[in-house]
């Protein structure tokens, strides 16, 4: 029988925090062992009700020495900034592997300082793995400090990662993409005021969002050349799930391109090839990425869905900690969508 791991998550009283507790509480190889806030002075079935009767851990103020202790592996789920100051103290303790859902070691340091401002930890930022499987799945096995990508760039990345050999150098991409509340966080805002969301939908920051320069950045490392993105995210009045849509010319007609993306994915357990135009309600509540794919003449349309909680944050956070640690990276990854 394999020695549990002990597993720590700092920041658990969002969203993503509570998705990790419910994944991690089926796995068979990882023990919550360390629950924390930047206040504590709770517990677990306080912060999330739904936990009442089924796991009640002390949740803690952030002790660095309490974490290194008592865990092996750290899910990091605190706002940018706060993630770094953290992850600065927590990568001095060798045993410690850290798996960090915010942006702060997502992007390179120019690029990260254009979009979010100072980076504190440039060190640090180097050693950094961007935890997306498909694209990067060897180095994920040997990381200390993984930088868990976000939903857009996930939904984004994963659609237009295949086709990158078809596209002209500085050829451009535009990505339409719709996202669930809840992608927000816990903290309400004008914006996501019930009074302001049910019933309506808009697009924020069109052009100017900060996914913009990840997805960028990532594509052309992956596809070894430059293209601008032209990003414009949408909030829509559901809880959870994303939708995004791309277009893109490429130089060289495909005979199928659903054939095309079977074959580019055929070995990845996460990624379904629809028929048809996927829906947020197909994917909710699972890791999977459904992407579809028709071309009309020259100008492509991809579509792809995900949980923006889950294969945007947490369960695609377990599957790097699969990897990291050696296990079979589907194990206690969600499959089936929670919603009919």
């Amino acid at each position: 029988m394999k020695k549990l791991i002990n597993v720590a998550i700092v920041g658990a009283s969002g969203y993503t925090g509570l998705e990790l507790i419910k994944i991690l509480l089926q796995h068979p190889h990882f023990k919550i062992t360390y629950l924390a806030t930047t206040e504590g002075n709770t517990t677990s079935s306080k912060l999330h009700p739904s936990l009442f009767g089924i796991f009640d851990l002390p949740v803690q103020k952030i002790d660095f020495k309490q974490i290194a202790k008592s865990s092996e592996i750290v899910f990091l789920a605190l706002p940018h900034k706060t993630a770094m100051q953290t992850v600065q103290e927590l990568m001095k303790f060798e045993h410690l592997k850290i798996i960090d859902l915010s942006a702060d070691y997502r992007l390179s340091l120019n690029r990260y300082k254009n979009s979010y401002g100072e980076h504190l930890d440039s060190e640090n930022l180097k050693q950094a793995i961007y935890g997306l499987p498909e694209l990067f799945r060897e180095k994920i096995k040997n990381a200390k400090l993984i930088a868990n990508p976000g939903c857009y760039p996930t939904a984004s990345i994963l659609g237009v990662s295949p086709f990158l050999k078809f596209l002209n150098e500085n050829e451009e991409i535009i990505i339409d993409a719709k996202s669930g509340v809840s992608g927000a966080g816990k903290k309400c805002e004008s914006n996501t005021h019930y009074v302001t969301i049910n019933e309506n939908m808009f697009a924020y920051n069109p052009l100017k969002h900060r996914h913009e320069p990840e997805i960028e950045e990532k594509l052309e490392i992956f596809g070894n050349q430059f293209h601008k993105v032209h990003f414009v995210p949408h909030l829509v009045p559901v809880t959870r799930g994303m939708l995004s849509s791309i277009y893109i010319k490429i130089n060289n007609l495909l005979t199928d391109p659903l054939e095309y993306l079977r074959e580019f994915y055929k070995n990845e357990p996460f990624i379904r090839i629809r028929e048809n135009p996927p829906t947020m309600k197909d994917v909710a509540g699972t890791n999977f990425c459904d992407i579809f794919a028709r071309q009309s003449g020259n100008l492509l349309y991809i579509e792809t869905a995900i949980d923006n909680l889950m294969r945007g944050a947490s369960s695609q956070a377990v599957v790097n900690a699969n990897l990291i640690s050696n296990f079979d990276e589907s194990i206690a990854i969600p499959k089936i969508s929670i919603v009919p």
